[in-house]
């Protein structure tokens, strides 16, 4: 049976729900509202034209292949940072909260310089479909490797070794002791990921050369919108977009329980 709530934590859940409100449900709330604007038919039209659908498609296409990608190597390099050590350990850990510090512009700058047409790896992904997954790659990196990170180092290894001395395999203590508890982390992880990549613009501006049905992502389409005073139809694809990102969002949860609970 819940408790009444305190004097202090009436207050303190007020103060939370008002702040949440003010920074999360009142611009949800709005953009809901501006695309209702345009009416049922103007909705279905901006979303289910080619061009913006276009968008939408290589935007969440790429947006996943970057999370898939970030789950297996993000958590890779989180075990190496924790379990292993090395010269250079601490360096690596700093270089991995780059993306976090830098502009997007100046990210995009930089994966100009690296991967433009005078390229010095030999990688000429400028103006194609590529520099999207690049741009989302090099932003969206540290959200695994971060949210892993504290629950590897908060993890028993003693009960590892206790699990190998009584015949466990590697493997069987992966999924049986390692991996349940690092889910609900790297599901966390993903969906920061698959948010923040959904999202982009600034890493792109330079790199991808916005070309509309090749390399235009649903962030430049919306500022194109907005740029010719069609703030309705950015609303409704930034709605829809938040519907997607809800969508990923509920079922990383669900496979995040389930795994929990086999494990």
């Amino acid at each position: 049976m819940a408790r009444p709530l305190s004097a202090g934590a009436g207050l303190s859940l007020g103060v939370a729900v008002l702040w949440f409100s003010l920074l999360v449900l009142l611009p949800l709330a709005a953009i809901v509202a501006t695309a209702a604007e345009g009416g049922v038919s103007n909705y279905l039209h901006v979303i289910s034209e080619s061009q913006t659908w276009a968008a939408v498609r290589l935007t969440v296409v790429q947006a996943v292949i970057v999370t898939v990608a970030n789950v297996v190597f993000g958590t890779i390099i989180a075990w190496v940072l924790v379990r292993d050590r090395f010269w250079g350990r601490s360096a690596l850990g700093v270089v991995i909260d780059v993306p976090f510090a830098l502009p997007t512009v100046v990210a995009g700058l930089v994966l100009l310089s690296l991967y433009g047409p005078e390229s010095p790896v030999g990688v000429h992904a400028a103006f194609t479909s590529l520099a999207v997954t690049l741009a989302f790659a090099f932003v969206t990196l540290p959200f695994i490797v971060r949210t892993v990170q504290p629950v590897l180092e908060e993890l028993d290894a003693d009960v590892e070794e206790a699990a190998a001395s009584l015949g466990a395999s590697r493997a069987t203590i992966l999924r049986r002791i390692i991996l349940p508890s690092l889910v609900p982390a790297i599901a966390a992880g993903a969906a920061l990921s698959f948010a923040r990549a959904i999202s982009e613009y600034g890493s792109l501006v330079l790199l991808s050369g916005n070309k509309p049905f090749e390399t235009e992502v649903v962030s430049v389409r919306v500022l194109s919108f907005i740029e010719n005073g069609s703030n309705a139809s950015a609303a409704s694809i930034a709605s829809l977009m938040l519907v997607v990102a809800l969508v990923v969002i509920v079922a990383l949860d669900i496979v995040q329980r389930r795994v929990a609970r086999r494990g």
